[in-house]
């Protein structure tokens, strides 16, 4: 196998036959990544006629794995994700309220993924709530690494949560209830700042028009407050040239043409703009729960989140996932729509600038979803008949080499 390997710039040197992690994922997730991998590949193929190829590696975690090995992440899994550099990965179950934490969010940590990139934009043909789901063009960069999801949190009844309550109500006059579970929300200004910093460089590689930090700033003024400071702190300093803030450009739109406008709104304001002002928003740079819950809210506008690709990025490792559940009722039917997991399998493409397969899927989905190809999820709101999640990849496989 040949890995992709990191030059000391942090720059990729992919080969033309990249060794590519992938993690199956629980439920649905063998049929939707079995689905992905053939519709990369046929890509590949028709990009590059064969000059290039992925190999895929497989890399067990979720149930399959604690079945095999007693652990759902073995840290041989973690070694095989490090060398592989790039991975895709199907859905893994987390229980609610109780078990084991999140693998996700120990994937994220672990390799430092601090970026969550969810680009949501609209597949015409796609069912939507709203009149003018075509306006919807966004990219959403979550941090990903603190905020909720840093862990910070115990049990109302824990010896933990009483010595904390103790040391509140002594030291900081602060009385918390005794039968309050506590949770603490850190929120750094280096986490923050690197967050906007990608932000703002998609932005300006991809030709964006804004940058929007979204927040609750007006409440949470040391966290989520700050955060909007040390977005436009970070802007005015490293992208002078390239940005400007909101204020000034409306003071004189006519001078700063071309440059990527900075500006913030209040979380809650900004779920009732992006359905109302649809189009006057672009990049979103916020933090973990806020993007957690806006992504899958823009996604609801434009097909759901069975349709919207995710990334988890960091300075150098990725892992691309669909962002849905595992669906474990569906397990093993061969109905599950494997949309997310193959445009995020897109993203994994353009991530070591295979930009040609990419666009390749992405114009075999359209054109399906546009002709009524689609799975259950999808066809009962257009009455048609639906795709099964195989014969879906075959729908695109078919489209992509143009065979009638």
């Amino acid at each position: 196998m040949t890995y992709i390997k990191i030059s000391g710039d942090k720059k990729l040197e992919v080969p033309k036959d990249p060794t590519i992690g992938y993690i199956e994922g629980d439920g649905i997730g063998g049929d939707i990544s079995k689905a992905m991998i053939l519709t990369v590949n046929a890509a590949v193929e028709v990009a590059y006629s064969g000059e290039k190829n992925i190999v895929w590696e497989k890399v067990p975690a979720g149930e399959e794995s604690f079945k095999e090995t007693g652990k759902s992440l073995p840290q041989d899994s973690l070694d095989k994700l490090k060398k592989c550099v790039v991975s895709v990965k199907g859905p893994l179950t987390t229980p609610v309220g109780h078990g084991m934490r999140s693998l996700n969010v120990t994937l994220r940590q672990y390799f430092d993924l601090y970026a969550n990139i969810r680009p949501v934009k609209f597949i015409p043909g796609s069912p939507s709530p709203v009149k003018y789901p075509e306006k919807m063009d966004m990219v959403v960069f979550r941090e990903n690494t603190e905020d909720l999801y840093a862990g910070y949190e115990w049990k109302y009844d824990s010896s933990e949560a009483e010595k904390l309550r103790m040391f509140l109500s002594k030291e900081l006059s602060v009385n918390i209830p005794n039968d309050s579970g506590i949770g603490i929300k850190p929120i750094s200004k280096f986490k923050s700042q690197r967050l906007v910093r990608k932000a703002i460089q998609y932005a300006i590689q991809n030709h964006r028009k804004s940058v929007t930090l979204m927040h609750k700033g007006n409440i949470m003024k040391y966290t989520e407050g700050a955060f909007r400071e040390w977005g436009y702190e970070l802007a005015a300093t490293e992208f002078k040239n390239e940005t400007v803030t909101e204020k000034e450009y409306l003071e004189n739109p006519d001078a700063y043409q071309g440059k990527i406008v900075i500006k913030d709104r209040i979380a809650d304001n900004m779920f009732q703009q992006v359905l109302t002002r649809t189009d006057e928003y672009d990049v979103i740079a916020t933090t973990n729960i806020n993007g957690d819950y806006l992504s899958d809210a823009l996604a609801a506008q434009v097909g759901g989140i069975g349709t919207a690709p995710s990334g988890n990025v960091g300075d150098v490792y990725a892992i691309f996932e669909a962002i849905h559940g595992s669906a474990p009722k569906y397990t093993g039917m061969d109905v599950a729509n494997p949309t997310s997991i193959i445009l995020s399998a897109t993203m994994a493409l353009e991530y070591i600038e295979w930009k040609e397969p990419a666009e390749i899927i992405r114009n075999a989905v359209n054109s399906a979803y546009l002709d009524h190809k689609v799975t259950q999820d999808i066809a009962r709101y257009s009455n048609v008949k639906p795709l099964k999640c195989s014969e879906f990849a075959e729908e695109l496989i078919r489209r992509m080499r143009k065979v009638p």
